[in-house]
């Protein structure tokens, strides 16, 4: 009985005697457990592969996630063709650019030259201004629409006349941008059906599409009527990520409609509203660029030019692309920094924005 006693006690061995490691059992216990079990190797000295930390090898991870991957290598194809390999073109910004007889490899490096051009034209200053002056004014009068008709659709208890309003405010998204400028023609140009009503009623009559002083208001009429209802889309998904609760609590504590709204809705709207501003600054000279060419000559260059606009001019239409291509240099770099910037003030604000504070 001692002797038996003996060897169930002794360190390598178990009660049947079987062999076990020195360290313990074959489970693991603590570091010393996880140590061994990273150092095993198969038959012949080959290591096994590496298990991370859910016991699960990368290998493993591949053979189960491989439907996942195969449907999203269209997209990454699509990314890479059509928004990384182009960027590989920017180095004609440094380059006295020929694309008839020399092309990217024959042309002659000029360095920071266009560039310099780009900073000594006042005209493109005057551009620049004109774009940002756009961009507020559509800020301002666009961006609050979609949380508006957002927060009206929501008070909506029918489920019928809920989906109406959302087909009929989502509708002109879908219509290209000569549909869109033709129906504002129709009815607020010089022939257009507000100024015949005026007219036949003894008023003097209006052109607002050749308006210069009234064209970044137009811009923003026009892209609050093709773009508004189709941004509604994310406030509604936020929106009913709301616990009904809340709404619950408000009105046995007494609180109204309003009361609910600023204290319940807007609250929980507010990461959505941070990150869609933010990404909404970082897109500011990137307006609409068919919209502006359409209505161009109608008012005039001194209105209507925006970044992109003159670039075209200036740049590729009269072959100078090396300058195009600084310029859109400069215009990434500018808007790099301004998601930058409004990404600080989301922050300084208690918002996450596009990432968050380390």
């Amino acid at each position: 009985m001692k002797a038996r006693a003996t060897v169930a006690a002794g360190p390598d061995r178990t009660a049947d005697g079987a062999s076990v490691p020195a360290g313990g059992s074959g489970a693991g216990d603590g570091d010393g457990g996880e140590t061994r079990s990273a150092g095993r190797t198969r038959a012949g000295g080959v290591p096994e592969p590496r298990r991370e930390q859910g016991g699960i090898t990368w290998r493993q991870r591949l053979r189960r996630d491989r439907t996942l991957i195969l449907m999203t290598m269209p997209a990454i194809a699509l990314l890479l063709i059509f928004n990384y390999i182009p960027l590989l073109g920017n180095i004609v910004a440094f380059q006295d650019y020929d694309v008839y007889d020399l092309g990217i490899t024959g042309s002659p490096f000029v360095g920071f030259d266009n560039f310099t051009r780009i900073f000594e034209d006042y005209r493109f200053w005057e551009v620049l201004v004109n774009t940002l002056v756009i961009f507020v004014t559509q800020l301002v009068l666009f961006f609050p629409i979609p949380i508006a008709i957002a927060l009206l659709l929501n008070t909506i208890m029918s489920t019928r006349v809920r989906a109406w309003v959302q087909a009929v405010v989502y509708l002109p998204h879908f219509f290209s941008w000569v549909l869109v400028v033709t129906v504002f023609q129709q009815m607020f140009g010089g022939a257009g059906l507000v100024a015949q009503w005026l007219r036949e009623h003894g008023h003097e009559g209006f052109d607002l599409m050749t308006d210069p002083g009234f064209f970044k208001f137009l811009v923003s009429a026009q892209a609050v009527w093709k773009d508004a209802g189709w941004g509604v889309i994310v406030f509604l998904a936020a929106l009913a990520a709301v616990n009904t609760d809340l709404y619950e609590a408000a009105a046995v504590d007494g609180a109204g409609r309003w009361r609910r709204m600023w204290h319940v809705t807007l609250p929980a709207l507010r990461p959505v509203i941070a990150l869609l501003l933010v990404l909404r600054v970082g897109s500011a000279l990137n307006l609409d660029f068919e919209q502006i060419l359409l209505q161009r000559d109608q008012v005039g260059a001194g209105a209507s030019e925006i970044l992109d606009t003159y670039i075209w001019w200036t740049g590729i239409k009269t072959g100078d692309f090396g300058y195009a291509a600084a310029a859109g240099i400069f215009k990434g770099l500018f808007s790099v920094a301004m998601v930058l910037g409004a990404n600080k003030v989301a922050h300084m604000l208690g918002e996450q924005g596009v990432y968050s504070k380390k």
